[in-house]
């Protein structure tokens, strides 16, 4: 199997849930590629909170984009600089 979180880009600490306009702080990483523009083994990230956590993974699902989905707590952080 592959270890698709050694795949996905770092996010940063500001845990904030990607569904529009929502400033909860995410408990969920949606990690999901687009095939058209990003090389097969990256990992894009999406933030979601328990709320939108199924709408985001039905919007990328339609799509195929979606990989996996992850507590954010498994996520890599990026270091500041």
């Amino acid at each position: 199997m592959v270890d698709l979180l050694g795949l996905a880009d770092p996010i940063t600490d500001d845990l904030v849930c990607s569904g529009k306009g929502c400033p909860a702080e995410a408990r969920w990483g949606l990690l999901w590629n687009n095939p058209k523009i990003h090389a097969p083994e990256r990992r894009k990230v999406w933030l979601a909170c328990d709320d939108h956590r199924e709408h985001l993974e039905t919007f990328l699902g339609a799509r195929s984009f979606l990989k996996s989905t992850v507590p954010v707590e498994d996520l890599e952080r990026r270091t500041s600089p």
